[in-house]
């Protein structure tokens, strides 16, 4: 059961400089537990995909080191959602490159700013008009206690 899908393409691109072909996938299936009758016994619907990050030849050596940090030697991806095994694939397919597309993502370093002199202005402005305003409050004494 390892024929691809008609229409489907060869590789997977996770991201621009990121392309991992199609035959380095490992697919599984079997039945999907859950309701739906007579056809849920007989279909091969769940989809499992297996990808080993360590053996790939499409990963550079950065991708990889960067992949085999976040994720571990291997990633693995469940779909049983729909009745088709082919949306089945689908819908693993895209959540393997979501996951390594994520697991890749470099996050830029944050650089700590200063406030600039308006927006200091600004909030002890509004401290002090908010302290008015309760001090007004304050000052009324025809409440009872």
């Amino acid at each position: 059961m390892d024929e691809e899908p008609v229409g489907s393409p060869a590789v997977l691109r996770v991201t621009p400089t990121c392309v991992i072909r199609m035959d380095e996938l490992d697919w599984r299936f079997s039945a999907s537990g859950g309701p739906g009758g007579q056809h849920v016994n007989t279909a091969n619907t769940r989809a499992e995909v297996r990808f080993d990050i360590a053996g790939s030849p499409s990963l550079g050596p950065r991708q990889r080191a960067r992949l085999l940090e976040r994720l571990g030697p291997d990633v693995r991806v469940v779909a049983s959602d729909e009745r088709s095994q082919l949306r089945n694939r689908e819908l693993a397919l895209e959540r393997l490159r979501s996951r390594l597309a994520d697991a890749l993502r470099v996050e830029k370093p944050r650089r700590p700013t200063k406030p600039t002199r308006a927006a200091k202005e600004k909030r002890l402005e509004q401290k002090r008009h908010r302290s008015e305003t309760k001090r007004q409050r304050r000052g009324r004494g025809d409440h009872d206690e």
